[in-house]
């Protein structure tokens, strides 16, 4: 009599990672990193709709104006893993996350090519756009946590949201297109990123609402991005 053969469970898919530094490991020389690891919009939408996506300093990267050596900003060393944090990099800000209490506000990300007006920026959470300025959107998550996305196409941005009643956004939804505006001139082909939540004066949260570092969240959300489970 023949054995019935058995059968081989199927193999699980190993989770897709990428390359990518810890929170607070800034650019050598860029200023002191956030030593917070808190994840302080957990189950977040990554802000850029398609991987892959780059988050690293656009001035301390090649193109920037503290840049490592000659390269322009459509260098392919920009548009390469690992990840580096940029949140509370060398700036007069206001930062009181940042160890000097002063630094950068948010995260940079590159979208996938250097290319404006191409990669579709995302709702990070259901809620509702609450201001577009001249290179800023504003949005009011569900969890009363607060994004911000910078230097969008925004002719594209007012295009898509043309009144107040409009601008109810469920999470995943197009916001604008990753361009290089800055009110009137330009910067590099990038989204700034930026959340704001409670935090308390000893941190963690239930405080003020301020300035929260930005790596942990988005680290946790390209993860699910990259693993089908944005």
């Amino acid at each position: 009599m023949a054995e019935t053969p058995v059968e081989t469970p199927p193999a699980t898919p190993a989770p897709v990672d990428w390359p990518h530094e810890a929170g607070g490991a800034l650019h050598p020389g860029s200023g002191s990193g956030a030593t917070d690891a808190t994840l302080w919009a957990a189950g977040m939408r990554f802000p850029i709709e398609q991987a892959p996506a780059y988050a690293n300093s656009q001035v301390y990267g090649y193109g920037g104006f503290a840049a490592p050596g000659p390269g322009g900003q459509c260098d392919d060393r920009n548009y390469s893993y690992p990840w580096r944090d940029n949140f509370c990099e060398s700036r007069s800000w206001t930062n009181g996350m940042c160890p000097t209490g002063k630094g950068h506000q948010g995260q940079d990300i590159r979208p996938a090519t250097c290319e404006k007006k191409v990669h579709w920026a995302v709702a990070a959470e259901s809620g509702r756009i609450t201001s577009i300025g001249s290179y800023t959107v504003t949005l009011l998550g569900d969890s009363g946590r607060i994004y911000r996305y910078l230097h969008l196409d925004m002719a594209g941005v007012n295009a898509l949201f043309p009144t107040p009643v409009s601008r109810n956004v469920e999470r995943g939804q197009h916001i604008g297109k990753v361009s290089a505006d800055f009110g009137g001139s330009a910067t590099t082909i990038h989204l700034h990123f930026e959340i704001k939540a409670p935090v308390a004066s000893g941190g963690g949260g239930g405080g003020a609402v301020t300035f929260v570092p930005t790596y942990s969240s988005l680290v946790d959300s390209y993860g699910r991005l990259l693993n089908g489970a944005a």
